[in-house]
C-alpha cells in the first residue's frame, strides 16, 4: 500500500479531533479569531523544533527556498488561515451540516485548482469515486428527524452555507499551494521537506493571525493564553494533523490526498453513533457507505 494512504487517514483523524477541540474553545471561551490562532500558536514551536531534531538527526541541511516556493507557501497559508476561520465560525449557525456539506466541495475544487496551477490530471476512476464521496455528503447533510426542515432557499443561501463554501474553495487553494511549495524544495527527503513546509506555513499564520488580533481585539490574545489547557492539545493535535496532510501532498497529488481525507466524515459519524449515542437514519447509513465506497475505489484504484 502506497505510504500516502495511511497517513492521511492518520491526518483526517487527527483533523477531526482538532475540529472537535476547536469547536469546545468556540461555544466557552474564545472568538472566531481565538480558536483559530491558538491552532498556529500552540503548533508553530512544536513543528520548529521537530524540523531542527530531524534534521540534525538525519545529517541534512535546511532546504533552500525559492521564489516559487514563497509565492505557494504564502497563498497556501493565508488561504488555509481564512479556511479554517470560516469552519469556526460554522458551529456558531444552525445550518452546520449544510456549511460542513458545502465545505467538502474542497475535494472538487481541489481538482480543478491542482489542474490548472500544477497541471495535474485525475483520473476517470478518481473523478467516479469523489462524484460518490459528495452523493454520500448530500445524504448526511439531511436534517436529523425532529429538526424543522428548511425550504430549499433557506438551506442554501444562508451564512453558513456561504462560510462552507468559501472554505472548500480556501483548503482547495491551501492543498495546491502546499504541494507546490513542498515540491519546490530540492534538497531534504520527503519527510523534512514536509516538516519545513509546514513550519514555514504555521509561522506565517501565526504572525499575520497574531498582528491581526493585536490591532482589533487585543484581549483575545489574553483570553488564548488563559486557555492553554485545551489550545495546547489544538496544538498538538494540528501539528501531528498538519504533518500527515503535508508528507501526503509531497507524495501524491492534492486532489487524491483530498478525496481520501473525506474518512473524516467516517471517523464523526462512528463517534457520534459510539460514543455519543445518537440514532441514525437510513440517509445517513446510505451516505457513510457511498462514502465508504468512494474511498475504496480510490485505494483500490492506488494500490
Amino acid at each position: 500500500m502506497p505510504f500516502w494512504i495511511p497517513v492521511t487517514i492518520f491526518a483526517a483523524f487527527m483533523q477531526n479531533l482538532r475540529f472537535l477541540l476547536q469547536r469546545h474553545l468556540k461555544v466557552t471561551s474564545l472568538s472566531t479569531a481565538g480558536a483559530t490562532w491558538s491552532r498556529f500558536l500552540f503548533s508553530a514551536p512544536l513543528v520548529a523544533l521537530l524540523v531542527g531534531i530531524y534534521a540534525t538527526f538525519s545529517t541534512q541541511s535546511l532546504p533552500g527556498t525559492n521564489g516559487r516556493f514563497w509565492s505557494f507557501i504564502l497563498s497556501g497559508a493565508l488561504a488555509q488561515l481564512l479556511a479554517t476561520m470560516c469552519v469556526v465560525a460554522l458551529f456558531a449557525h444552525r445550518n452546520f451540516a449544510v456549511g460542513i456539506t458545502l465545505k467538502k466541495s474542497e475535494v472538487i475544487l481541489t481538482a480543478l485548482i491542482g489542474l490548472v496551477l500544477l497541471g495535474e490530471a485525475v483520473s476517470l476512476p478518481v473523478v467516479i469515486a469523489i462524484g460518490f464521496g459528495f452523493l454520500g455528503v448530500l445524504f448526511l447533510s439531511d436534517p436529523p428527524k425532529g429538526d424543522v426542515a428548511l425550504p430549499w432557499t433557506a438551506r442554501v443561501f444562508n451564512a453558513a452555507s456561504g462560510y462552507g463554501l468559501a472554505s472548500g474553495l480556501l483548503f482547495g487553494v491551501s492543498a495546491v499551494g502546499y504541494r507546490g511549495a513542498s515540491l519546490s524544495l530540492e534538497a531534504g527527503d520527503v519527510f523534512l521537506r514536509a516538516c519545513f513546509t509546514l513550519s514555514v506555513a504555521t509561522a506565517v499564520q501565526t504572525l499575520a493571525l497574531g498582528a491581526w488580533l493585536s490591532i482589533r481585539d487585543r484581549a483575545e490574545i489574553g483570553r488564548v493564553f488563559a486557555s492553554w489547557r485545551v489550545s495546547s492539545l489544538v496544538g498538538l493535535t494540528s501539528m501531528l494533523g498538519s504533518l500527515g496532510w503535508f508528507i501526503a501532498f509531497t507524495l501524491q497529488t492534492a486532489a487524491y490526498v483530498k478525496a481520501l481525507g473525506q474518512i473524516e466524515l467516517v471517523f464523526t459519524f462512528l463517534f457520534s453513533a459510539f460514543w455519543l449515542k445518537e440514532r441514525t437514519s437510513g440517509k445517513e447509513l446510505i451516505g457513510i457507505g457511498l462514502i465508504i465506497f468512494s474511498l475504496l475505489l480510490i485505494v483500490l484504484g492506488s494500490i
